[in-house]
């Protein structure tokens, strides 16, 4: 809430910080991720977007690991899935959550186009939605609201 006011012979518009804003969000402060991804940067970018979001989330760097986080008791709202992986890749990782009865929504996000068979093969796994690199704050949000988990 914006509020105003009169302060040393001068009116004050007093918006309140971003922080507020989204501890006052529900959603927002109840939204679990985890990244997986090989790259560095892609980890610390989607990361710091989601965090700019107010969405938790952990950073895991192939498939296996973020099959061995969920086999520990974890539980993720949301998952950020990279196709291309070493040890193991984004579409087995995505059929081995499935299998396991994962229902968190996984959202592929990869350099592949969408129209390549790669893709299609990584979507019919058990994605619930698909996005191309770059990952920006708009596709991350269109992805949040395609799932119904709003911030």
């Amino acid at each position: 809430m914006l509020k105003i006011y009169w302060k040393r012979s001068l009116w004050v518009l007093n918006k309140p910080r971003r922080e507020t804003m989204l501890k006052n969000t529900k959603a927002a402060t109840k939204i679990t991720a985890l990244v997986v991804d090989d790259s560095m940067i892609n980890q610390r970018i989607h990361h710091k977007l989601l965090e700019n979001l107010g969405i938790e989330n952990q950073v895991v760097g192939n498939g296996k690991e973020a099959v061995d986080v969920h086999c520990s008791g974890k539980h993720f709202d949301l998952i950020l899935m990279d196709m291309d992986m070493p040890i193991m890749n984004g579409i087995e990782a995505t059929r081995t959550l499935r299998a396991m009865g994962i229902q968190s929504t996984i959202a592929g996000v990869s350099s592949h186009s969408s129209l390549s068979e790669d893709t299609q093969e990584f979507i019919e796994a058990g994605l619930d939605d698909y996005q191309e690199k770059p990952l920006t704050p708009d596709k991350l949000v269109a992805i949040l609201h395609k799932v119904n988990l709003h911030v």
